[in-house]
């Protein structure tokens, strides 16, 4: 039985995934799937497990490096209906893994329900968010989520309390195939107040990052107290460019790419910098993408 048999309806090969990434660069996926519903998700997981067929999951695309090469296998991406759904309940927000992190913030926003606003301006989606634990400036998605609903690559479905999760800078210990849905529990607010800190960090967000027509990514974690982007400008890397990939002039620890760039000149870039930034600051620098 072909991987696909049964599933035509939203499985396409070889897909370009560049316009999938905020990069726009790298290869196709053999296999790209979009299920319409948990029930179409679960049963082709399971098919993967069966054929003994590689399976990702794509989310919003924004810390993601496609290599040119491609990607082998099944990438699935929930930008359905079913995964995007968002609800509340007196001060929890409950939300499908596939949603936008900012129509999650504005939802809870909305309601009256503090602590995520301070979470704008981060792209992606919520299952993406929560795998790496998003945050700023201190808060981080992670301080909210009481628990998660997953799959793992055997097909089975499992529910995460809130003491059987831990979060760090970056990191999750959500690592199960899919996060399907999570609930955060919020503390109520008058919701004018709640706003208007959510624009103050908006403005401050914006003020720093690339354009907003612009190709972009965050290059390397933040070491500890330091900021990646300070130890790159003292290691006198501004400018630096590989091909059609540079560092942008805005924000020293983001990576913009042109027309005609290259995923190759991507990780050339990152290798350049995370060499020179060791050699003059003593700093090894660790990248912030996913590399497929």
């Amino acid at each position: 039985m072909s991987i696909i048999t049964g599933f035509e309806h939203f499985i396409r090969q070889d897909e370009p995934l560049a316009p999938h990434t905020w990069l726009r660069t790298g290869g196709a996926a053999e296999y790209f799937a979009e299920p319409t519903n948990a029930d179409e998700l679960v049963a082709l997981v399971r098919r993967c497990r069966e054929q003994d067929v590689d399976v990702r999951v794509l989310g919003g695309g924004s810390n993601l490096l496609i290599r040119d090469e491609g990607v082998r296998g099944v990438v699935i991406q929930l930008g359905a209906a079913a995964f995007g759904e968002i609800s509340v309940k007196g001060q929890s927000i409950a939300a499908g893994a596939g949603a936008k992190l900012g129509h999650l913030i504005s939802a809870s926003v909305r309601e009256g329900l503090a602590g995520l606003e301070m979470l704008v301006g981060i792209p992606g989606t919520l299952g993406g968010a929560l795998h790496g634990n998003a945050g700023n400036h201190g808060s981080d998605i992670g301080q909210f989520t009481q628990r998660a609903t997953v799959l793992a690559r055997d097909g089975q479905v499992h529910e995460r309390r809130r003491d059987e999760m831990a979060f760090g800078y970056r990191q999750s210990s959500l690592d199960e195939l899919v996060i399907l849905s999570a609930e955060f529990r919020c503390e109520s607010e008058d919701p004018v107040q709640i706003t208007k800190r959510m624009q103050k960090q908006w403005i401050i967000k914006k003020s720093h990052q690339p354009l907003a027509h612009e190709n972009a990514a965050c290059a390397f974690k933040n070491p500890g107290e330091m900021s990646a982007a300070s130890l790159i400008e003292q290691a006198a890397l501004g400018d630096a460019r590989v091909g059609g990939v540079a560092l942008s002039a805005r924000h020293a620890n983001f990576i913009v790419t042109d027309r005609g760039a290259t995923s190759a000149d991507v990780l050339k870039l990152i290798e350049m910098v995370r060499e020179q930034v060791l050699e003059r600051t003593g700093v090894e620098l660790k990248p912030a993408m996913d590399v497929w």
